[in-house]
């Protein structure tokens, strides 16, 4: 799998990623790595991260793992993120990493896409300030159903 080819156009293919100026720094399968920048417009009345920036980086990041483990099947399925849970941690201050992590096994979630019709499941996100420091952590809840 060319995953610099998915990660390039995961980077171009949500507009509200582009705006707020999130970067995909990386899509492998089942992992995937975004970038929330260090931007004023992006900040919050104490000088940190904007929880809904924080949210944005966090989600993008999951649904890049999911793609990254899924991309061979893309074109006949159809994701949606169900939910989500954060918990915001420590003041974030700077650059964000967010590191998304597929939490379950994918050959066992394809089988059950396969035989269902569709399948549900959990994507954990860490995100950390540029000393490493874990400023938040989210799990974004994933349905995927093939298409008719």
């Amino acid at each position: 799998m060319d995953y610099e080819a998915v990660r390039a156009g995961l980077q171009q293919a949500i507009p509200f990623n582009t705006h707020v100026g999130l970067e995909f720094a990386e899509v492998a399968d089942g992992r995937s790595v975004v970038r929330l920048p260090d931007a004023d417009h992006l900040k919050n009345h104490v000088g940190s991260q904007h929880a809904g920036a924080l949210f944005a980086a966090a989600e993008a990041a999951s649904g890049g793992a999911f793609v990254g483990a899924f991309a061979e099947h893309m074109a006949g399925i159809t994701p949606l993120a169900k939910g989500a849970e954060i918990s915001y941690l420590k003041l974030a201050r700077g650059a964000v990493t967010a590191t998304a992590t597929l939490t379950e096994d994918k050959a066992q979630l394809v089988e059950r896409l396969d035989s269902e019709g569709r399948v549900e499941f959990p994507v954990s996100v860490d995100m950390t300030d540029d000393d490493g420091r874990t400023v938040a952590e989210m799990t974004v809840h994933w349905h995927v159903k093939k298409n008719a």
